[in-house]
């Protein structure tokens, strides 16, 4: 009942986020997607009213409980928004494929061609991907839920520091107004640089929540390169911990780590961006100048887990395709938008190993924590990283296990794994309309997975999540 009470009071929030789509499709004057629009909005309206009606209150939700709802939104809003996506088209695996790409960021598509297909259908794909990045339960937290312990379990799915800004609904609202400011000025840039105005916002809609979606087939391919560096350098704004664009109460541990997490993101850029560089020079035979400028926005995009291309990635060579499977793993910040298992886990991994070997030279009495530079690092930290780490491995792995049974090429296999795991939309050539829909299954499950980070899912197939004794409050 609380996880049924919880949902309903989202769709209050989502029926908003749906009357956007709605209005562009009537400036567009595409009336067949304004009645399924109008269709949703209805269902999230009738769900949150009903939900009005339970007599339940959200101040005694338990975590895991709070982890199913996160799950449950970004698997269920997909399903619901299939109706419209379906307009252009597709069967029903496909158009939820597409919703669920576009909620979880990812940007991978089933779609053999974009182009022609209505404004309003590429406009809804990047505003999916758009809200998605945010984080429909931050968004929530914002302007809906109070203060309190409901919000404080809500926030804490999606990784929120509360601690710096004074208040769970405080740091939501502030986080909400960098994203808007990071979109606009975003907007601005592209625009500026060359792209047209409603291109330009899908692109930008696209790019700050690390999605991928683009307008055209070939992706960033198809504009200058000013655009597509106005694009990626968005993207990379996005990739960032968002809360070092605020300035916090006070000093925290937390905004430590976010200014070292920026550090090392720039680093895996760099080795990134030279090492595609190089392949396409020596691997590609390309020249320095076309491989520099493609080397510079595929391995950002990599990196950041954007997912845009400048190359087609299934005409490269192997060893092409094989440097940027490092930084679709690895993927952005903890407290960005990006995927993949997340700088900041690494770190903490390498901190643990950097202890290890230190202690090997130190006596045996000796006391030598675990830490990062200064910053001490506690056990349970360490120890979720490490089984996120191990979860996000053996799900890998699981996925690549299924599509070579089907016979499928192994590294470009691995590949889309990776990329649908780490929300990334980058993709060899495997993703395409005529994969079998059990294996657009799985990568839907990766997707889903990789976007709420293995544990919420997991619980929901937890048989205590659903049969236990809550407890007491």
């Amino acid at each position: 009942m609380v996880v049924c009470r919880a949902l309903g009071m989202f769709s209050l929030i989502l029926a908003g986020l749906t009357a956007v789509p709605l209005v562009v499709s009537l400036l567009f004057g595409e009336w067949n997607l304004s009645l399924r629009y109008l269709a949703v909005i209805a269902f999230f309206l009738a769900a949150y009213g009903g939900a009005r009606r339970l007599r339940v209150s959200l101040r005694g939700i338990q975590v895991n409980e709070v982890f199913v709802v996160v799950a449950l939104l970004f698997a269920l809003v997909p399903l619901v928004m299939t109706y419209p996506m379906s307009s252009a088209g597709m069967g029903f695996m496909d158009a939820y494929f597409e919703a669920l790409s576009g909620a979880t960021t990812t940007g991978l598509s089933t779609l053999s061609t974009v182009e022609g297909l209505p404004e309003t259908f590429l406009f809804a794909r990047a505003w999916m991907q758009w809200y998605g990045g945010l984080g429909i339960v931050i968004l929530s937290l914002a302007l809906l839920v109070g203060s309190g312990g409901a919000a404080k379990r809500l926030a804490a799915a999606e990784n929120v520091e509360d601690d710096l800004f004074g208040g769970t609904k405080t740091y939501a609202r502030r986080v909400l107004s960098i994203y808007l400011a990071i979109t606009l000025a975003g907007l601005v840039l592209v625009v500026a640089c060359g792209a047209r105005p409603f291109q330009g916002l899908l692109l930008v809609l696209a790019g700050v929540s690390t999605g991928g979606f683009a307008p055209l087939d070939a992706s960033l391919g198809g504009y200058s390169f000013l655009v597509r560096l106005a694009v990626v350098f968005v993207c990379l704004a996005g990739s960032m911990d968002l809360i070092m664009y605020a300035p916090p109460y006070r000093r925290t541990k937390a905004r430590r780590f976010a200014y070292m997490e920026a550090f090392a993101l720039l680093l895996l850029i760099l080795l990134a961006v030279l090492a595609m560089t190089a392949c396409l020079r020596f691997a590609e035979g390309w020249g320095w100048s076309q491989s520099l400028g493609n080397g510079l926005i595929m391995g950002l995009s990599a990196q950041s887990t954007a997912g845009f291309a400048s190359v087609d990635l299934s005409t490269v060579s192997p060893v092409t395709k094989a440097v940027l499977l490092p930084a679709m793993f690895v993927g952005g910040g903890s407290g960005s938008t990006a995927g993949g298992v997340k700088i900041l886990r690494i770190l903490l991994f390498m901190g643990l190993l950097q202890t290890f070997f230190a202690r090997l030279n130190m006596p045996s009495r000796a006391v030598r924590p675990p830490r990062i530079r200064d910053l001490r690092l506690r056990p349970e930290s360490i120890q979720n990283a490490l089984l996120l780490i191990l979860l996000y491995s053996s799900l890998l792995f699981l996925s690549w296990a299924a599509f070579l049974a089907y016979g499928l090429p192994p590294l470009d296999s691995l590949f889309d794994v990776v990329s649908a795991l780490g929300t990334v939309g980058l993709s060899a050539g495997v993703v395409k309309p005529g994969l079998p829909d059990p294996l657009k299954l799985i990568l839907c499950l990766d997707m889903l997975m990789g976007r709420v980070e293995i544990i919420p899912v997991l619980l929901l197939f937890h048989p205590a999540t659903w049969f236990a004794r809550r407890a007491r409050t």
